[in-house]
């Protein structure tokens, strides 16, 4: 599984950081975020439903304006 999430309110390093280990915590392998982007690209081995990947940058403390699978 390889998805997109597109996030808005991220303005630092600290910010992707914390959009990082957000998606960790909930089973992604593998996280890359994108502050110019402003997007986080989460892998992981097993599927994880959007609502969860939304769920946990938002309780990070940003907005998801989508996700889509690559």
């Amino acid at each position: 599984m390889k998805k997109q999430i597109n996030i808005e309110g991220m303005s630092c390093g600290h910010c992707a950081k914390h959009v990082e280990e957000a998606l960790k915590e909930i089973g992604a392998a593998n996280v890359t975020v994108s502050l110019e982007g402003k997007y986080a690209i989460a892998e992981s081995s097993s599927e994880i439903e959007d609502s969860k990947l939304k769920e946990a940058v938002e309780e990070a403390g940003y907005d998801v304006t989508g996700i889509k699978s690559l």
